[in-house]
């Protein structure tokens, strides 16, 4: 009996094979994925529902520093950022950790892309002792983290593109007045006109 068979039984008798979760490897480490929990449902969340994260590169003159940044679906506020100068674990982490001193994440869900940071065992870890939902992107499709993959665009044409040779010290300055005034005076349609704080505040009224 060849495979092809074996196949088509098993749909016709509606049997399904266990099988094991995947597991990359990255020079000897496992690779952990959580399932797309978030599956682009970015819409009609609750506050400390639904944070999404990732990171992006910044240059200056003298190299490249890295933000890391979360983001509330609830109203789109950056909840945590760290800025970096090496795109690692220890990054992920010290963003993940600011979010636990300003939010209840207990069965919040994080999604991030499929990025090493995000696979590690020790993020898998840290998200399971927090009681935090695990979500991943499907690898390669940038799409299933749109949200903060917009707020970095937005920060890259209305900050970052005016920058010229700045320091790492003026870039750590720019990253924080650009999130202040993304949350604080950057007014967006979806929040009725009004800015994420502004927005939290209303629905906590």
């Amino acid at each position: 009996m060849n495979h092809k068979k074996v196949y088509r039984l098993m749909s016709e008798l509606g049997i399904q094979s266990i099988i094991r979760k995947k597991r990359r490897v990255w020079k000897n480490r496992v690779s952990r994925t959580f399932d797309n929990v978030l599956e682009r449902q970015f819409k009609d969340r609750t506050e400390n529902e639904i944070f999404v994260t990732d990171i992006t590169y910044l240059p200056t003159k003298t190299g490249f520093l890295y933000l890391s940044a979360i983001q509330d679906l609830d109203n789109n506020e950056i909840v945590a950022w760290q800025v970096g100068k090496r795109n690692d674990l220890q990054l992920v982490m010290d963003t993940l950790s600011e979010l636990t001193t300003k939010r209840n994440v207990h069965r919040s869900i994080i999604h991030s892309d499929q990025g090493f940071q995000y696979t590690s065992l020790n993020y898998h870890q840290t998200i399971e002792h927090l009681g935090m939902i695990g979500s991943h992107s499907r690898k390669g499709n940038c799409h299933d983290n749109a949200c903060i993959e917009s707020f970095f665009s937005h920060f890259k044409s209305e900050c970052l593109s005016l920058l010229q040779d700045h320091s790492e010290e003026e870039m750590i300055r720019s990253v924080e007045q650009y999130i202040y005034f993304y949350n604080y005076k950057r007014f967006q349609k979806r929040l009725n006109h009004l800015t994420p704080i502004e927005y939290r505040r209303q629905m906590a009224a």
